[in-house]
């Protein structure tokens, strides 16, 4: 599994950055997360407001900084 966090450098993305991590521990679910700060990759997924939250290239989430425990329910 692929986790794409789209960010901007807000307290908002790092947050979603730190929970996406915490979930993946809590877990045991095996992920490779990579941050993603480049403007044309955000908005090639139609993106307009970060953070966003990309799964295997699908959007799950954007503009929202979620919880471990949603993040979860998201990745289950």
């Amino acid at each position: 599994m692929k986790i794409e966090i789209l960010e901007s450098g807000c307290v908002s993305c790092r947050s979603l950055e730190h929970n996406v991590r915490e979930a993946l521990a809590k877990s045991g679910i095996e992920a490779e997360v990579e941050v993603v700060e480049d403007l044309q990759r955000i908005m090639a997924y139609g993106v307009m407001r970060t953070p966003g939250l990309v799964v295997d290239g699908k959007v799950l989430s954007m503009g929202k900084n979620l919880t471990p425990d949603e993040i979860i329910g998201l990745l289950s």
